[in-house]
């Protein structure tokens, strides 16, 4: 049994080559491992995968043992050579053709997000997002960073697809949304919630308000135009009138930005919004006292890396809330990554 010293160094070793693991999972997407493997149809050994993809059968027979080990792939033996094939694991969530698939969102982790936290000392001292230091460009506007190309911009809409094509429905059902059979979906990207929202509430029509180029990328790269209950609206939300809606969804926004910006944000929703109605804020929950979830807290400190804003606590949430006027808050977690936060008008 090892001494209470050697399983320290274990874990600060575990710690430290943390940004290894994320490498294999990004290089395996980039190269095309699962996907080859999902199509396959039959267990593949390294030499055909190599050979399939175009790398070298050393760095192939590597990176394929490491995908067991971090049981993104299976191996199993036969006539003393190993054959591989995806996981319950990739086959859900790294293979192209299912429908859960994050290969999108992983890209844009790997690279953008992976530059930013190269500079997350930087970060720290300063208190800034590292969009100058990672990408030589400036950040006085927040999503003219975020959105510098069009490509960058499209990466984005598609990672937030992924996203939430596996958390949507579960944070749209936390609450029962029925009542509201006008909503507005601020800052709702590609439409791609909206369209789980009109999936879960049939009877309910869902307006997208996004920044010009935004509602033109969705219109040009996304198929959600095609279900007539969910339409597009330019403009600018801390800015520009906000649609007419019963309910407001904010998912994902708040954390993008400061306390004031986000008392200005729900300050001009509650002005918007019909009486009776309400704001949903779909979020990732710190505990109440900021100490965990991990994942949340990693969250937080991209938000530091990334945006100008942070993960909060409920509590923090219902601060933000009851000044604007919203009452009758109530938060829901959700067992997943993303909970949820209704407030009515």
């Amino acid at each position: 049994m090892s001494s209470p010293e050697e399983q320290a160094y274990r874990l600060l070793t575990e710690y430290s080559n943390g940004f290894m693991v994320s490498q294999v999972l990004f290089a395996a997407c980039e190269l095309g491992v699962f996907d080859l493997l999902a199509e396959a149809l039959e267990p593949l050994g390294a030499v055909a995968v190599a050979a399939r993809l175009g790398s070298s059968l050393h760095g192939t027979e590597l990176l394929l043992d490491t995908c067991v080990s971090l049981k993104l792939l299976h191996a199993e033996t036969r006539r003393g050579k190993a054959l591989y094939q995806n996981t319950e694991l990739s086959r859900t969530y790294l293979a192209r053709a299912s429908p859960q698939y994050q290969g999108n969102m992983l890209r844009y982790l790997a690279r953008t997000t992976y530059l930013c936290w190269g500079h997350l000392a930087q970060a720290v001292r300063d208190g800034k997002n590292q969009y100058p230091e990672a990408f030589g460009v400036p950040s006085d506007e927040l999503f003219t960073a975020i959105y510098r190309s069009e490509g960058e911009r499209l990466q984005f809409m598609r990672a937030l697809e992924d996203v939430w094509s596996v958390s949507g429905r579960r944070v749209l059902a936390a609450f029962d949304l029925s009542p509201f059979p006008l909503i507005c979906d601020v800052g709702g990207c590609s439409g791609a919630l909206a369209k789980e929202c009109t999936s879960l509430y049939p009877g309910c029509q869902v307006t997208v308000f996004d920044i010009p180029e935004v509602v033109q990328t969705a219109k040009k790269h996304f198929s959600f135009l095609e279900d007539t209950r969910i339409s597009f609206r330019e403009g600018d939300f801390f800015k520009d009138p906000l649609p007419e809606a019963d309910l407001y969804i904010l998912a994902r926004v708040l954390h993008d930005w400061t306390d004031t910006r986000c008392s200005q944000l729900l300050a001009r929703v509650h002005r918007a919004c019909k009486p009776g109605g309400g704001v949903l804020l779909i979020e990732s929950l710190l505990d109440a006292d900021g100490r965990g979830p991990l994942t949340t807290q990693l969250y937080s400190l991209n938000m530091l890396v990334q945006t100008e804003g942070r993960e909060r606590t409920p509590g923090q949430y219902r601060a933000l809330l009851a000044p604007a006027g919203f009452q009758d808050v109530q938060c829901r977690r959700t067992g997943g990554i993303y909970d949820a936060i209704l407030a009515r008008r």
